[in-house]
């Protein structure tokens, strides 16, 4: 938002300076950007009068000037058709940066004739492309007079920027309340005067869409004449960055930026029957003010007569229907648009304006009215003409709030600070609030130029910021009695732990987009119960991830396009199960591919490396399972893993039948060739939010005592013939149970299958490990164990010791 100083002291009686001004601003919550003095451009230059022109000896087209400054008479050589003795113009002494012709003026001789200084150009000073000749001025103006003074070119330009909910501050007065708050002055009485009209407006309005439109005023005015509008109403609009158009429009801006109330005006003359509002049409379009051709649909509010769309309401008009020189009767729109609407509108058709830009932000419905006399009021000063009555349909959506507001109890509950109950009271009447007070409560009424109060709190906020949040003491906070609780949550701490372990054992975190494409989100589960995104950033990115698998693919094969052929990745993050959004669970992902970490990557000089497979992965699962405290002595290993892994390669981990911890395996090349991943794959998920929670009540938080024994282990082998589809897990668990105070480890080192054995069985031969505790174990200890080992294989398995 950019304004002028004089502009602010039109609202805004005050002594303040430039500095106190914009100090006072950036308290209040109004931050200054920038500040532009075009007087500190143009200090250097003054008027010069030229006393004498004669020409120069040696150039038949230059003069040689002898020029009053002020501080006296200087000698200027100008080749200016139209230097002339008495002409009145603008100096530049030596040393001056001319930025039109960027250069500094030094002291020099042209054709032997010394010159100290220039008379200038429009040009030169970069105020027009004028170059025929210097400036030329009709003033009264004594030589020595700062330039700036003279062209009204000593007015400073403020820049605030402007929070999405003080749409009151996008208009000069607004701005100027807020210092009347702060104390810079007072509060200028409002110039609006009301307009009557003679005889009816001849173009009725019509509301069809009351939801997006609910109220439209406009007046005629007959017998105008447009033409450019005058000097100090174009200095100004140019002062804030828009370019003069011709009175009428002109107008139009100056009262959106004087009071952040956005108008329009149409030819009176092209306009065919009512005007109206309404939801646009399917293949309607029209040509806009900025030159552009936009396409409406049922979901834009529309502004049309009877030969179809005249503009976008609140937003933009249309070439057809505008302003030009040759208009001589004006219809003017003062009405109120729906921000949101208005906002998705400019979205989708990508345009924006400084209409758009306010009613989005929420302009004062009751300025509707206001705002057309305003600009009656402005239009017959610059251009004449006869009103009509005001043509008016719907209603203002007034909220008339008021708010009760125990305003020293609260001020002082919500800011630790003490205000008097007068000074609260008298700041807010300054920002425009009505207040009444009953006892200790102040009954405010909440102006309707302040959509963002909406209760107490926010008139504290108020009171605060014009009080100074620099003003309110610093007050530490109490320290707390002893330990401090935990603040992270068993997920949270869950989800860090996964990626330092997965970190150390090898793997690269990666961070992978939430959205995929339909056809790889149905390969790894999503079927129907998919979400879908209604408006996607490209159909690549059109389904949320059921889980993380897919997006990790993604990355290897962009890693392999790279030349990187071996790696592992992980990431750690949310995914969704179902079609709804809230249905999400976090998972930790991990992916190897090329060749056995433990092998080494790539070529080596002892023979080929062996590729990645499911017993690497499933390590990692064991390992981060363990890290995450589940004790995997008690999981079981299942092969129904999900479809995108392969069939014969793969395993789930269950903690009883129901509950699903997480998957490994080798990925099914089916899906890898449909990803267009080549090579070998491994990878596993697991399921954070789906481990069992810690039992924490009568558990101590201390570890356990290590226990630790000096004695040696003892191994014993055993080859079970068991029938060909037994799982090894099985024979495992069962030799694992029949002894759990010597038995320490139970692994499987050999598998056979032959003839000799029979077709529908196999040998399985573990290695158990025995840890003696206090003593030795003797002979007799260990055939215990042993036939407690068989025992509990052969009635958990059917199997048989072999001889």
């Amino acid at each position: 938002m950019k304004f002028t100083l004089s502009w602010l002291k039109e609202h805004l009686d005050t002594k303040a300076s430039l500095e106190q001004i914009c100090d006072a601003l950036t308290i209040t919550g109004l931050e200054v950007e920038g500040i532009e003095d075009p007087a500190q451009t143009f200090a250097p230059y003054v008027i010069g009068e030229v006393l004498e022109a004669s020409p120069h000896p040696d150039a038949d087209k230059l003069q040689v000037l002898n020029v009053d400054t002020g501080k006296g008479c200087v000698q200027v050589v100008c080749g200016a058709p139209n230097a002339r003795k008495g002409l009145k113009g603008v100096f530049a002494p030596v040393g001056t940066y001319v930025s039109g012709i960027d250069l500094t003026l030094k002291k020099a001789k042209i054709r032997g004739v010394e010159s100290f200084g220039m008379m200038c150009s429009e040009r030169e000073l970069e105020l027009s492309q004028e170059h025929d000749g210097i400036i030329d001025l009709d003033t009264d103006a004594k030589p020595g007079t700062p330039y700036a003074q003279v062209a009204g070119l000593d007015d400073p330009t403020i820049e605030i920027a402007i929070t999405p909910n003080r749409p009151d501050a996008l208009g000069v007065r607004g701005i100027a309340r807020d210092l009347v708050a702060a104390g810079l002055g007072t509060l200028k009485k409002d110039p609006l005067t009301k307009t009557k009209g003679k005889g009816e407006c001849p173009i009725k309005i019509e509301l069809d869409n009351g939801d997006q439109c609910p109220v439209f005023a406009g007046r005629l005015i007959t017998g105008i004449k447009n033409g450019p509008s005058p000097d100090w109403l174009q200095q100004r609009l140019k002062a804030v960055g828009l370019r003069p158009i011709n009175a009428l429009v002109d107008m139009t801006n100056y009262i959106s930026y004087d009071r952040g109330r956005p108008l329009h005006v149409y030819d009176a003359d092209k306009l065919k029957g009512p005007v109206r509002a309404r939801a646009g049409r399917d293949g309607e379009q029209f040509l806009a003010l900025d030159g552009e051709t936009y396409k409406v649909d049922e979901r834009m509010c529309v502004i049309a007569d009877d030969s179809g769309v005249l503009g976008l309401g609140g937003i933009m008009g249309g070439e057809d229907s505008g302003c030009t020189a040759d208009t001589t009767s004006v219809f003017i729109e003062s009405a109120w648009f729906d921000p949101i609407n208005t906002a998705m509108t400019g979205r989708r058709l990508n345009l924006m304006s400084d209409a758009r830009y306010r009613f989005e932000r929420g302009v004062d419905p009751s300025s509707v009215e206001d705002g057309l006399h305003l600009a009656t009021k402005m239009a017959l000063g610059l251009c004449g003409g006869e009103p009509s009555k005001i043509e008016i349909a719907g209603a203002a959506p007034l909220r008339d709030l008021t708010i009760e507001l125990e305003a020293k109890k609260q001020f002082k509950r919500l800011t630790g600070a003490s205000l008097s109950e007068n000074k609260i009271e008298k700041i807010l009447q300054d920002l425009g609030f009505k207040v009444k007070t009953k006892g200790a409560v102040l009954t405010v009424k909440v102006p309707e130029w302040r959509p963002d109060v909406h209760g107490a709190a926010d008139l504290v906020e108020e009171v605060v910021r014009i009080y100074g949040v620099d003003n309110i003491d610093t007050t530490p906070l109490p320290a707390l009695s002893g330990v401090a609780k935990p603040v992270l949550t068993i997920r949270q701490k869950r989800v860090s732990r996964s990626r330092r372990l997965l970190a150390g054992r090898g793997f690269v975190e990666a961070v992978t987009y939430s959205f995929i494409q339909r056809p790889h989100a149905k390969l790894f589960g999503g079927g129907l119960a998919c979400i879908e995104l209604a408006n996607p950033i490209s159909s690549d990115m059109s389904s949320m991830r059921p889980g993380l698998m897919p997006g990790l693919l993604g990355a290897i094969k962009r890693n392999r396009a790279r030349g990187v052929m071996d790696a592992a990745l992980f990431e750690v993050g949310q995914s969704y199960r179902g079609d709804q959004p809230d249905d999400q669970y976090v998972s930790a992902c991990g992916i190897r591919f090329g060749h056995n970490a433990l092998s080494g990557a790539g070529r080596h000089w002892s023979g080929n490396t062996n590729s990645v497979d499911l017993f690497e992965v499933k390590a990692d699962c064991l390992a981060l399972l363990c890290q995450l405290g589940v004790d995997t002595s008690k999981v079981q290993i299942s092969r129904d893993a999900p479809d995108w892994y392969h069939p014969g390669r793969s395993g789930v981990i269950r903690l009883g039948p129901k509950i699903i911890l997480g998957y490994f395996g080798e990925l099914h090349p089916g899906v890898l060739g449909k990803m267009s991943v080549a090579g070998a794959v491994a990878g596993f998920e697991l399921l954070i939010d789906d481990l069992p929670v810690p039992k924490r009540k009568g558990v101590s938080h201390t570890r356990k005592a290590l226990k630790i024994t000096d004695l040696q282990q003892v191994k014993r082998d055993f080859a079970f013939l068991v029938d060909i589809d037994t799982p090894a897990n099985e024979v495992v668990r069962a030799a694992q149970s029949a002894d759990k105070k010597f038995i320490q480890a139970v692994n499987v080192f050999d598998c056979f299958e032959g003839e000799a054995l029979g077709a529908d069985k196999k040998s399985l031969a573990i290695e158990v490990t025995l840890l003696p505790i206090d003593e030795t174990l003797t002979d007799k200890q260990i055939d215990e164990v042993a036939s407690k080992v068989i025992a509990a294989v052969s009635k958990a398995t059917g199997g048989e010791i072999r001889g």
